[in-house]
């Protein structure tokens, strides 16, 4: 079985990036062409390089013409294929010891790992223009019965978790949040039997049910429930509290806040690592009528524009942000209170303009 499939994947698009053929880019790296076969195909893993050979072939991929972007989501790809090995090769073993409950992982990784599980290809990574000779696949896509282990292993990782109480919650919630990826027929009947959606009302500091809440909320969205996710709405961002927490998990999952993360704690942090503007920026592609999670996207950039509001004074956030609100309020279905925000959001617009 493959543990370095997706990194493998990644690299093969930078070395088709460069125009090279596996022969001559296995020459370049003075490598024979049995290993960058090896190395393409996942079956023997980027991570298992030396740090510094690894490092070589990165400085040779971006000299020789590939984009920067992608040769940059090679460690993401490397990330992602931890979890995924690690998912299929070990056994029922410490909550503690499992890559997921050591690190918060971000959008990039999550999309790495599903790009292994449902072939669509990550928002993170660019087009390109894709050279293929005979039957290769377009995806890094596990086998059937890999997907199923996949699944199964991180559906057992989770319950194991919820067991451990607080010392498990990391774990569980995103062991949860992968779960929801499963197209199984009974994938949001386990969720729900594995989260009672916990209580956020009224809370006035960050708790771990309170991102528990927001992961569950967001996830069962792909399966149709939309409940959980207005009722988190309502509850989980209703006071400065939660809405601070909301905006530094954004921050931190598209990958603003760079700082690598062992705990969900940093979201009750009061300090700021991160720059609200590149937040607006990142933010604005979640504005797109037809997501399932819109009105909390909307609600995200209505709650980051109050607590900065000369974001909206910069003439390209602000006229991104105006543009935005005037598609979702002529084209969509919204709740009240999200049409609301919109508004708002477009009226703060229009007075920086005058």
């Amino acid at each position: 079985m493959t543990t370095g499939q997706v990194s493998g994947y990644v690299l093969k698009i930078c070395r088709e990036q460069t125009g090279q053929t596996q022969q001559r880019f296995a020459e370049r790296c003075g490598v024979d062409i049995t290993t960058m076969q090896s190395w393409e195909s996942g079956r023997r893993p980027l991570a298992a390089m030396s740090a510094g050979s690894l490092a070589a072939i990165i400085r040779r991929l971006v000299a020789m013409g590939a984009d920067p972007t992608t040769v940059a989501l090679l460690d993401t790809a490397m990330q992602a294929d931890s979890i995924i090995s690690h998912a299929l090769t070990a056994g029922g073993d410490d909550v503690r010891t499992h890559p997921l409950s050591q690190w918060v992982i971000t959008r990039n990784v999550t999309h790495m790992i599903a790009w292994a599980l449902n072939g669509q290809t990550p928002a993170a990574l660019p087009q390109w223009p894709a050279r293929r000779s005979g039957p290769v696949p377009n995806a890094p896509l596990l086998a059937l019965d890999a997907q199923r282990a996949f699944f199964a292993s991180v559906r057992s990782a989770a319950e194991r978790a919820g067991a451990a109480g607080d010392a498990g919650a990391l774990l569980a919630r995103q062991c949860l949040y992968l779960s929801s990826y499963d197209m199984a027929g009974d994938t949001r009947a386990w969720i729900g039997s594995m989260s009672t959606y916990p209580l956020v009302k009224d809370h006035t500091e960050w708790s771990p049910s309170w991102v528990t809440a927001r992961s569950v909320a967001t996830s069962v969205t792909r399966h149709g429930q939309m409940d959980l996710l207005d009722r988190f709405i309502r509850d989980g961002l209703a006071s400065d509290t939660g809405s601070a927490a909301n905006l530094a998990y954004w921050a931190h999952w598209l990958g603003v806040d760079r700082l690598p993360r062992s705990g969900d704690e940093f979201m009750a942090d009061s300090a700021t690592t991160w720059d609200p503007s590149a937040l607006l920026r990142a933010l604005m592609d979640r504005l797109s009528p037809g997501l399932g999670c819109l009105a909390l996207n909307v609600r995200s950039v209505w709650s980051l524009t109050l607590a900065h509001p000369w974001l909206l004074s910069d003439p390209t956030l602000g006229k991104a942000v105006g543009d935005r609100a005037e598609l979702l309020l002529d084209c969509a279905e919204l709740p009240a209170t999200t049409r609301k925000e919109l508004d708002q959001m477009h009226y703060g617009v229009r007075l920086y303009r005058r």
